[in-house]
C-alpha cells in the first residue's frame, strides 16, 4: 500500500495534493441510516462467511481439487476482497458524521475495487471456457485444463486488472481537485471522482467508457462462443442424463454472469444510466455489496458437490456437539 500511496503522490498535481473527498453515501436519508447499517452489515457478514467458507471447503476437500473449483475459489477470493474494500467504509459512513476521505485513500479504494471488478469479469469468462472444455471434450478435460494453464489464466485475469487500473488512474491523476469535494456515492468510483474535478473530464470519461466496453465485449465474446459450442454439444446428446448433467454444470455460472454483466452494462456502457444518482447508488449497492454475497449462495445452493460437503460438515459438527 505504501507503493500505491507513493505512486499517487508523485503523479497527482499540487492542487490535488491537499484535496479531500466527502462520500455523501445515503446521508440524504437520515431516517434510514440505522436500518441500512444493519442491512449492509448482515449482507457483508453473509458475504464474508460465504466466500471464505467456499475457499476453505474447496481447499480442504480432495474431491474438489479440479480446475472448475480452482477458478471458483479465486472468484470467491475476489468477491471477499471486493466486499471488504467497499462495505466497511460504507458501514462507517452510516454511523459517523465525518465522511471525509483523503485523495490518496480514495485512489487506493479505487485501485482495489478496479482490480477486483476487472479480475471477476475475466474470471467468469475463464470459467465459461472451463465449462466448454468439460462439456465438449470431457475425455481430454484433465489434459486440456492443466494446472499450468489454470494458473496462467488466473494470473492473466489479475494482471489485466492491474493494467486497467494503471491506465484509468493515469488519466484520473491528470485532473485537478481543490479543497473539499462531495462525491455523490458511497464508494470512490471513477465517474463520481471525475464529476467533482476542476478540469475537463472528457478524456478520462472516454477512457473509462472505452475500457469498460472493451472488457465487456472481450469477456462476453469468450462466454458466448463457449456457450454456443456447449449448446450445440448438448443438443447432439441423446441421453436425458447427459442433458441434465450439462445443464446443472452451467446453470450456476450463467446466473452469476447474468447478474454481474447486467449491472456492469447498466453502469458503464449505457450512456443515460448516470441520469439519476439514486439509481446509480442502488446499482452500486447491488454491484459492490450484494453480488459478492450472491455468488457463494448461487454456487453452493446449485452445486450438488458443495451442498453434499456442507451437509457432511454440519452433520459432523452436530455429532461432535452431542458428544
Amino acid at each position: 500500500m505504501n507503493y500505491i500511496g507513493a505512486f499517487v503522490f508523485r503523479n497527482q498535481g499540487n492542487q490535488s495534493a491537499g484535496a479531500t473527498f466527502i462520500l455523501l453515501g445515503f446521508s440524504e436519508y437520515p431516517d434510514l441510516q440505522v436500518p441500512l447499517f444493519f442491512l449492509f452489515l448482515t449482507i457483508y457478514t453473509i458475504s464474508v462467511v460465504g466466500n471464505l467458507g467456499m475457499i476453505v471447503i474447496i481447499r480442504i476437500n480432495p474431491k474438489l481439487q479440479t480446475p472448475m473449483y480452482f477458478f471458483l475459489s479465486h472468484l470467491s477470493c475476489v468477491d471477499f476482497y471486493y466486499s471488504t474494500v467497499v462495505t466497511p467504509k460504507l458501514l462507517e459512513n452510516l454511523v459517523v458524521e465525518d465522511r471525509n476521505i483523503s485523495f490518496t485513500w480514495c485512489i487506493m479504494q479505487f485501485f482495489f475495487a478496479c482490480i477486483c471488478v476487472v479480475t471477476e469479469t475475466f474470471m467468469l469468462a475463464v470459467m465459461a471456457y472451463d465449462h466448454f472444455v468439460a462439456v465438449c471434450n470431457p475425455l481430454l478435460y484433465t489434459v486440456a485444463m492443466s494446472q499450468k494453464l489454470c494458473c496462467f489464466l488466473v494470473a492473466s485475469s489479475y494482471s489485466w486488472g492491474i493494467v486497467c487500473f494503471l491506465i484509468l488512474t493515469y488519466f484520473l491523476l491528470e485532473l485537478s481537485f481543490i479543497g473539499n469535494n462531495i462525491i455523490n456515492n458511497f464508494v470512490c468510483e471513477h465517474a463520481a471522482i471525475v464529476a467533482v474535478s476542476c478540469s475537463n473530464p472528457y478524456i478520462s470519461q472516454i477512457i473509462i467508457l472505452v475500457t469498460a466496453t472493451f472488457n465487456e465485449i472481450r469477456s462476453l465474446m469468450i462466454i458466448l462462443i463457449s456457450y454456443a459450442f456447449i449448446f450445440i454439444t448438448v443438443m447432439k446428446m441423446t441421453s436425458t442424463g447427459g442433458h441434465h448433467k450439462a445443464f446443472s454444470t452451467c446453470v450456476s455460472h450463467l446466473t452469476a454472469i447474468t447478474i454481474f454483466h447486467g449491472t456492469i452494462v447498466f453502469l458503464y456502457c449505457v450512456p443515460n444510466s448516470k441520469s439519476s444518482w439514486l439509481m446509480v447508488k442502488m446499482a452500486f449497492v447491488f454491484y459492490t455489496v450484494a453480488i459478492p454475497m450472491l455468488n457463494p449462495l448461487i454456487y453452493s445452493l446449485r452445486n450438488k458437490d458443495v451442498k453434499t460437503i456442507i451437509q457432511k460438515l454440519i452433520h459432523a459438527k452436530l455429532l461432535c456437539y452431542k458428544m
